[in-house]
């Protein structure tokens, strides 16, 4: 059983990242088997040819943290997971979740007008985002009634 209530994450971009990544690694895997086919007045070894298509796996691997994001609202408070960074915010320190006009992801908003982007609910999901928005806030104000007692 999950100790999470829900659990979000962007619909659009994980597709967009997978096929970057398929393209990007298909490209250098490619070009590094067709290096030496002809003559450019350069000498490429087969060194070089694996090097490209090495090149391509970290690309594409960069591009797949384009899939990573993920929130998470449970007891514990909001766990959020965006491209690098993973953090677990107390219900104590989170003042609200907004969704700021012409952004194009939501935010969880603390104390001293800071906040933390959270990638998983994107303006790009359309109605699906609202629907994420509703949810989480609905939670949060479950959550904090429960904590103020």
């Amino acid at each position: 059983m999950s100790d999470w209530d829900v659990e979000i994450r962007p619909r659009l971009t994980p597709y967009f990242a997978y096929g970057a990544a398929a393209v990007i690694l298909a490209a250098h895997i490619a070009v590094g088997a067709l290096l030496k086919v002809a003559s450019t007045g350069v000498i490429f070894q087969t060194a070089d040819q694996v090097a490209i298509a090495l090149l391509g796996v970290v690309i594409a691997g960069v591009a797949l943290l384009f899939a990573r994001p993920r929130l998470r609202v449970g007891a514990d408070g909001i766990a959020v997971r965006n491209l690098l960074s993973y953090r677990l915010i107390p219900w104590s320190d989170i003042v609200g979740v907004s969704f700021p006009r012409g952004a194009r992801w939501a935010r969880v908003d603390l104390p001293d007008d800071e906040y933390v982007p959270v990638l998983a609910i994107q303006a790009v999901d359309r109605r699906r985002a609202v629907e994420a928005m509703d949810s989480v806030r609905g939670l949060l104000e479950r959550y904090k009634r429960i904590n103020s007692r």
